[in-house]
């Protein structure tokens, strides 16, 4: 049964990576009949393969279609079209390139809340490997670059944009990052208690307090500042950090834990 398992996965990957390769979907000869297409045949040919799920395809068309027909109205949605189907193939460098190219070009433009949003997708979703799709991975064990990235293009976009259709989406995508980076903070916080380094144990975890407010790693990280500020014989701090803790989480299971070690 492992070994079929095992097989399978193989199948799998190698299928995911076919599908995510360079490799041209469209023949020397649609690629001569494009060449004669009128500029709305083009666009046209290029959304019907989005639509359809047909990404590197769609792809091919509308860098086609961004070199011939670089500007107006269509070469406009041609752009972010194209930074849409970018993403989908996980060319997520490219995405952003389009995202910031529509950004810089059309800042007036009604659809600029869109390219906030999808590079924030963008970013949102970078990092995330091929193996990530089989393999359970917390999301606060990865690096936390594309996830502050994320996180920075969608504030932006509630500043610029707070009336924005995207901002319910964006909101809970943000609540989102916020707990994953404040876990984050935490995984490396106990990883410097575990090697002893008190001092950045404590820096971490004060982080956390004071940036990442109303997330579900503040209590952690104040018992993790209490824990390190006495070992540190930092008293009016330690006294401070378990004040704090008691004050808004009576009953976090933290506080029995200093109390032992106060007993001792």
């Amino acid at each position: 049964m492992n070994w079929y398992i095992s097989k399978t996965m193989r199948t799998i990957l190698i299928l995911m990576l076919l599908l995510a390769s360079g490799c041209s979907f469209l023949s020397k000869d649609e690629n001569e009949e494009a060449k004669n297409w009128t500029v709305e045949r083009l666009y046209a040919e290029a959304k019907k393969a989005m639509e359809s799920g047909y990404y590197n395809k769609a792809v091919e068309y509308y860098e086609y279609l961004e070199t011939r027909y670089p500007f107006g109205v269509i070469g406009r949605q041609s752009l972010l079209d194209l930074a849409y189907v970018y993403y989908k193939t996980e060319k997520y460098d490219e995405a952003i390139s389009a995202c910031d190219r529509y950004i810089r070009l059309y800042p007036q433009n009604p659809a600029i809340d869109y390219a906030y949003y999808l590079k924030g997708l963008v970013n949102f979703e970078r990092g995330k490997g091929l193996a990530d799709r089989f393999l359970s991975i917390d999301d606060s064990q990865r690096d936390p670059g594309a996830a502050l990235q994320a996180f920075q293009v969608f504030k932006e976009l509630g500043e610029k944009f707070p009336d924005s259709v995207y901002m319910d989406d964006v909101q809970q995508r943000m609540v989102y990052l916020r707990n994953m980076l404040a876990q984050y903070e935490i995984n490396v916080a106990k990883y410097y208690m575990r090697r002893g380094a008190f001092v950045a144990a404590a820096n971490r975890a004060r982080y956390v307090v004071e940036n990442y407010t109303r997330t579900a790693s503040v209590p952690e990280a104040l018992v993790i500042m209490a824990k390190s500020y006495k070992i540190l014989e930092m008293g009016d701090l330690y006294d401070d950090a378990v004040r704090v803790l008691r004050m808004n989480y009576p009953e976090h299971a933290g506080i029995k834990e200093l109390e032992i070690t106060e007993v001792k």
